[in-house]
């Protein structure tokens, strides 16, 4: 199989990486021909905008996205500033992903999230008219804005082409994406089945706001372990799993794994874990699971797997680099 049977494909950065050499795997990729880096806002350890911006500051083509901010925590105000604000420094190539958080991160650091489709569509509503440098008034349940609009007076004042793309994971919010949303980043840690569900939901949605299927971009995280020995990529995607399904109960139900398996890992880690928790409870992710909600494996297999999610729907794979050899993966992937 040729990796050019996959035309599209994004790289995946969270926290596994020091900044400095994510900077330089982003390049690396764009000269792979990646068309996007997609930068995680994960746990309590790494905020996304400055490495987006690290990412565009030393790019020129590669397109930087959100993968995913939520839209709890930053004033609508400074959401839409920070955007126009990397469309600044990479005019064109800014992409904001954005989610609804999870829990019981978001309980413990005092974010009440409820109504979740509401809130979600104000955020969206009121970023496009913001970024489109329109003047704005909203007097909404989770958003009141009086007469507000992004302060330009030394630079760019025309409408900024920052595409706004869910994070949508649940039945009801990938509805709500295929109606409003630029595109939805499919979430990462399920099988390519659980795409057959997402599209419906998503071409449910955009049939109802008189869109087609087509118009809705459909990028999808993927945890991509590549390695020449099977049995090392498969252990190095395990460390990833692991964790989510335990910190992550929306991610742990998406993924259909058995509740009991779900149950044995929550019992030894929880929310923040060490790495001896996440060596203990590695051995009850079976290799089967793994194989189901993960590309890993040889270069041969990863790609095969990896063009199993776009058949099911997945427009770009956002590629997540888990195994020790990140060139290799990129490598496997390159479209240049």
């Amino acid at each position: 199989m040729s990796q050019h049977e996959i035309p599209r494909v994004a790289l995946y950065l969270q926290d596994k990486h020091s900044l400095q050499d994510g900077m330089e795997y982003v390049k690396y990729a764009e000269s792979k021909g990646f068309e996007a880096v997609w930068q995680a806002e994960s746990r309590l350890v790494r905020d996304a905008i400055v490495p987006m911006a690290a990412f565009a500051a030393v790019t020129t083509k590669i397109k930087i996205g959100s993968g995913v901010l939520n839209n709890w925590t930053r004033n609508i105000g400074l959401l839409a500033a920070t955007f126009l604000t990397l469309d600044d420094l990479a005019p064109n190539r800014a992409i904001c992903g954005i989610g609804t958080w999870w829990d019981p991160l978001a309980t413990n650091v005092g974010i009440h999230r409820h109504k979740h489709i509401k809130a979600m569509r104000e955020t969206i509503e009121i970023m496009r008219k913001l970024l489109n440098m329109e003047t704005v008034t909203y007097d909404g349940e989770f958003h009141h804005v009086n007469g507000i609009k992004l302060d330009v007076v030394h630079g760019n004042t025309n409408p900024r082409n920052v595409p706004l793309m869910i994070g949508a994971t649940g039945p009801k919010m990938l509805k709500l994406t295929g109606k409003i949303a630029d595109g939805c980043v499919m979430n990462y840690c399920v099988s390519p089945d659980y795409n057959d569900m997402a599209m419906e939901q998503l071409t449910a949605g955009a049939e109802a706001a008189g869109r087609r299927i087509e118009d809705v971009d459909r990028p999808q995280l993927i945890v991509c372990s590549v390695d020449h020995d099977e049995d090392k990529a498969r252990q190095a995607a395990k460390w990833l799993l692991t964790q989510y399904l335990a910190q992550q109960p929306h991610i742990a139900k998406a993924s259909n794994t058995p509740q009991d398996i779900v149950d044995k890992i929550q019992g030894i880690l929880g929310w923040p874990c060490t790495k001896e928790q996440v060596s203990k409870a590695m051995q009850f992710v079976p290799d089967e699971l793994v194989d189901r909600i993960s590309a890993s494996g040889t270069p041969e297999q990863v790609r095969k797997k990896v063009k199993e999610y776009c058949e099911h729907g997945c427009t770009c794979p956002i590629l997540y680099p888990m195994a020790d050899d990140v060139k290799l993966m990129i490598d496997t992937f390159a479209v240049t």
